[in-house]
């Protein structure tokens, strides 16, 4: 139960930043660090990070961010499979 409201917070928190670091960019603001938005989706948040990279069209173009982004996911996908195995 703890995990699951630990993610479902972390995605929502890294939902919020995406929008809200895509809002201020549209306003050239001071903008939310990429390693920040790295950092939530590495920490957990790596599935609504994905959904809110393509729904806000936020840094979808933007390299190195994207492989990075893309490279958690892999590594969230490994432990996945890896946790499923090991624990059967």
């Amino acid at each position: 139960a703890v995990g699951l409201l630990y993610g479902m917070v972390l995605n929502l928190l890294t939902v919020g930043a995406f929008w809200f670091d895509k809002r201020r960019a549209r306003h050239h603001l001071h903008r939310i660090p990429e390693a920040q938005l790295l950092f939530l989706a590495a920490v957990g948040g790596w599935p609504c990070a994905k959904v809110a990279q393509r729904f806000f069209r936020h840094k979808t173009s933007k390299q190195p961010f994207g492989m990075i982004l893309n490279f958690i996911g892999i590594v969230w996908a490994c432990a996945a499979v890896w946790g499923a195995l090991a624990f059967t």
